[in-house]
């Protein structure tokens, strides 16, 4: 931006009539010839593209002449800067001597004494940084901007410092208030040197017209104070009292109008008020905080408070919600106890992100926990959760692992809808994928889903996650999973220290994109006194009604042999004969009774051949069979069935142990 071409010559309306009228004597005369056009308009004639010979139209007579394009020569910078809406200074030399602040800027700032170095002067631009600004701006030549700086409420008033003599306090602001600031570069020109009684003339002419000094200057004789800037802006005041021709005061500006020195460096700081704009943003960013934190809230809420512990495995879940600007997604996890020793692990993940995806994920973590208690196969689990899914929303998409740890069989059965596969770690540091094929995810409808296993003995572990612990924008997903394959390989300890170190060393930290889901389990191998706290034993069922006194026999000795109360031996081989008597009479062969206990409870367990589930009825007193199920239920703390993968069912009651 160059103030050359503004430079200021006469003051206001003599200023305007002087640079009209030079403009008009240097403006060169139309030709008046007849033929002197080589355009036919230029002549008034009109073109005869016929060549008939024909007259050219007359004109117009009522034609309006073209109208006059206006022009910014007459605009001088303080007109200019004086209307804009905003702050500006302008400023000098390498010290920033102030040259012009505009009414917008004296209003919320106070005024300030002309050529005063901004650093002593303007005390608010070196609070708001933008003094080291301007530097930069000097010495490139580039223009700079700085976004949003506060304005506290008082304006100068909150300033430090003592103020400069002769500046005036502005009123400055009754709230705090945000300015982007642009540093541009800007070159003035410095007029030559004029005599300190012609300044004093022209200032006292000024004051005598309007009653004001002109610029804030003092009417004496005074000198100035020879900064470049306050002269060109003085030397071109002429006497307002006195009446000045037009061809006159041309010739004064001509001849006023000497050799400009070198031109003078400067900056224009111009500062637009964004408030609105930045309380608008900040509002908008405390709505999103306030719908997130509800977000994390509910999705918390619907999360387990606390993980149920199985006998038989320790397992330990972490979840961390996405950085502040990623909104709370669907992911989730779960742990159910089964019955018989067998435990339920779930982990998965809704599509979508808000208090949408979480009020989903906590239908289906409730659905899963409900179908869970039918004891039903993995993949007929999600097949039930897959129409669940398309009726909460047609257009909502989960994907999710449903497994099933056996301690009697030393196996993890699961089924996978669309998720990531299970690593499991030997007891030798071997990571494997459970590399079963998955189905698609829950909500597409009309699929079916299978049901894989993987080996999990005593000394394995395993981990089921969410995509977010291994994606990432830059990289295809399953490098994420070979790089958590290494780094659950080498992580120990328990698993709630292994879920920490899976987070960290997979960089997840506050800020990261995504919610992420991670699940632990271990099978630990027992040594020692652990050891004598877990025991199994079976019995194959073999003949007719016969086998019905063996099983109590067994059963009697077993429970003495594993020193349980009186009590509790009686009770257990009571519901050991009415299972076996049960399976005999509405089972088919192969039949076998199994006893284990754990360090919390007795377990007793019938498994046949045939695949009907017996009910819990109520007996009629003339009823001579009926009552063998409700003996067990009421005298054991829990009991269930469940059909078997390979064909049959299992019938089974626990015994909670008492403490210590």
């Amino acid at each position: 931006m160059n103030f050359t071409r503004w430079s200021a010559r006469l003051p206001r309306t003599q200023r305007r009539i002087a640079a009209r009228a030079d403009r008009g004597a240097r403006r060169p005369k139309p030709a008046a010839a007849a033929g002197g056009g080589s355009v036919p308009a230029a002549r008034g004639e009109s073109a005869d593209p016929a060549g008939r010979g024909e007259p050219p139209a007359a004109a117009p007579s009522d034609a309006a002449p073209p109208a006059a394009v206006p022009t910014l020569d007459g605009l001088s910078a303080h007109d200019l800067l004086g209307q804009v809406p905003a702050l500006v200074a302008v400023v000098y030399g390498p010290e920033h001597r102030i040259a012009y602040l505009n009414d917008t800027y004296v209003g919320l700032f106070g005024s300030r004494t002309p050529g005063t170095p901004a650093g002593q002067a303007l005390p608010e631009l070196r609070e708001l940084g933008l003094l080291p600004l301007m530097d930069q701006v000097l010495r490139s030549g580039k223009p700079r901007t700085v976004k949003s700086r506060r304005v506290p409420a008082g304006g100068p008033a909150t300033t430090p410092g003592p103020r400069q003599e002769g500046a005036a306090p502005g009123p400055g602001r009754s709230r705090h208030g945000y300015y982007t600031f642009t540093c541009s570069p800007i070159e003035m020109t410095a007029p030559k040197a004029i005599a300190p009684a012609q300044a004093a003339d022209d200032r006292a002419a000024e004051a005598d017209l309007d009653g004001t000094p002109v610029d804030g200057t003092p009417v004496d004789g005074s000198p100035v104070d020879g900064s470049p800037v306050v002269g060109s802006i003085r030397e071109g005041v002429v006497r307002k009292a006195v009446a000045v021709p037009d061809a006159v005061a041309t010739e004064t500006v001509a001849a006023d109008t000497g050799p400009a020195t070198e031109p003078v460096r400067g900056v224009l700081v111009f500062g637009a008020d964004v408030t609105d704009q930045v309380e608008s943003a900040e509002r908008l960013r405390a709505s999103e905080r306030l719908q997130r934190e509800a977000a994390v809230t509910l999705q918390r809420s619907l999360l387990p408070q606390g993980l149920e512990q199985p006998d038989d495995l320790r397992v330990a879940a972490t979840y961390q919600p996405g950085g502040t600007d990623a909104a709370v997604g669907g992911d989730w996890y779960d742990v159910i106890t089964l019955g018989a020793g067998r435990t339920a692990l779930v982990i998965g993940d809704v599509m979508g992100r808000g208090v949408r995806a979480a009020a989903v994920m906590g239908q289906l973590r409730t659905a899963v926990r409900a179908y869970a208690r039918l004891d039903l196969p993995p993949h007929e689990v999600l097949q039930l959760l897959d129409g669940l899914a398309a009726e909460i929303d047609p257009h909502q998409i989960a994907t999710c692992v449903y497994a099933v740890h056996d301690p009697n069989e030393n196996r993890l059965v699961y089924a996978s809808a669309g998720h990531l596969p299970i690593l499991v770690r030997d007891p030798d540091g071997t990571v494997r994928r459970a590399s079963e094929p998955t189905g698609p995810p829950l909500g597409t409808g009309g699929w079916l889903h299978t049901t894989g296993s993987v080996p999990l003995g005593p000394g394995a572990s395993a981990v089921l996650y969410t995509d977010g612990l291994v994606e990432r924008r830059d990289k295809d997903i399953y490098d994420g999973v070979a790089a958590l394959e290494r780094v659950f390989a080498g992580a120990t300890g328990s698993p709630q220290v292994m879920c920490d170190r899976l987070i960290r060393a997979l960089g997840i930290t506050a800020e990261h994109d995504d919610d992420v889901a991670v699940l632990v389990l271990q099978h630990p191998a027992r040594t020692g006194h652990d050891a004598e706290l877990f025991h199994n034993a079976a019995l194959e069922l073999l003949g007719g009604v016969e086998a019905a006194p063996r099983a109590r026999a067994f059963a009697s000795g077993v429970l003495a042999s594993w020193r349980f109360p009186m009590e509790l031996r009686d009770l257990g081989v009571l519901a050991a004969s009415e299972l076996v008597a049960n399976s005999l009479q509405h089972g088919t062969p192969p039949m076998r009774l199994r006893l284990r206990r754990t360090d919390r409870r007795l377990i007793i367990e019938v498994t046949d051949g045939d695949e009907h589930l017996p009910r819990r009825r109520r007996a009629e007193p003339v009823d001579e069979a009926g009552r063998g199920i409700s003996i067990v239920a009421t005298i054991a703390s829990s009991w269930g069935s469940r059909r078997t993968p390979g064909g049959g069912k299992a019938v089974w009651c626990e015994f909670a142990l008492p403490a210590g």
